[in-house]
């Protein structure tokens, strides 16, 4: 099984036109993170963890050409924005795409995707079967997924466990009662926005905490704003067991 990191950056991730810092000036491709979104993917399914602004170029520059499912961490916008380019694989395979995700996050799609969702309906646009989980293991054809809750801020989100793989973004809280099911991982995703504190973050020292708690062979930092620093030189500062992610790297899992 494979996992590919489609982005791992931030709304502020990206280069910034009017940002004259080092990363935004970088000509290292490692420091131009599309926003976060994870890949999984064995013989027969393909699954893809939230559809970020940037869903369709990422589809592309991987060259995806089978996707069964979307699974989504949380409702935010840098997470659910680019769910309309489903319509591509709606049209190859003539049925409607499988969509993953809580009651809230179900709510927050039929609003910002309300024409997808009208009783009487246009001609061409994205069709979603929406499947509700909660926070009980679950399968995606032949993918067990357990679901990890934690807090964004104060808000409700999943990480997501999937063999030895565990991909924990957007969270800066992690209940004493979900951790047992991230001991054990080889792999493990924590997402960092940058160095400083914030509010609703993990920043890096917290992020290397979190990862060192459940002693994973390799760590990995994700969602990473430009705020973060150039790939190249955070990476010194990081320990042996811990790496920054970057837009394309593929694990096996």
């Amino acid at each position: 099984m494979t996992v590919t990191f489609l982005g791992t950056g931030t709304s502020q991730g990206v280069p910034v036109i009017a940002c004259d810092c080092n990363t935004c000036r970088s000509g290292d491709i490692r420091d131009n993170r599309l926003r976060t979104s994870v890949m999984i993917q064995n013989v027969d399914t393909v699954i893809v963890i939230d559809s970020g602004p940037d869903f369709r170029q990422q589809l592309l520059r991987e060259k995806v050409k089978k996707l069964n499912a979307v699974l989504f961490t949380h409702e935010h916008k840098d997470h659910i924005a680019g769910l309309d380019d489903v319509r591509s694989f709606n049209w190859i395979y003539k049925k409607p795409m499988d969509v993953y995700c809580d009651s809230r996050v179900k709510m927050a799609l039929e609003r910002e995707f309300a024409y997808v969702f009208l009783e009487i309906k246009y001609p061409g646009i994205p069709q979603l079967k929406i499947h509700l989980i909660e926070n009980k293991p679950f399968k995606i054809e032949n993918i067990k997924i357990i679901p990890i809750e934690g807090l964004h801020y104060k808000l409700p989100v999943f990480g997501f466990r999937i063999k030895d793989f565990t991909y924990l973004t957007d969270i800066n809280f992690i209940p004493e009662k979900e951790k047992p099911k991230i001991k054990g991982s080889k792999y493990l995703v924590v997402g960092a926005v940058r160095k400083q504190k914030h509010i609703s973050h993990y920043n890096l020292e917290q992020a290397i905490d979190v990862i060192n708690e459940f002693s994973p062979e390799t760590g990995y930092i994700t969602h990473i704003s430009h705020m973060m620093g150039c790939h190249e030189e955070v990476e010194k500062e990081l320990p042996s067991t811990i790496r920054l992610a970057y837009d394309g790297l593929k694990l096996e899992i």
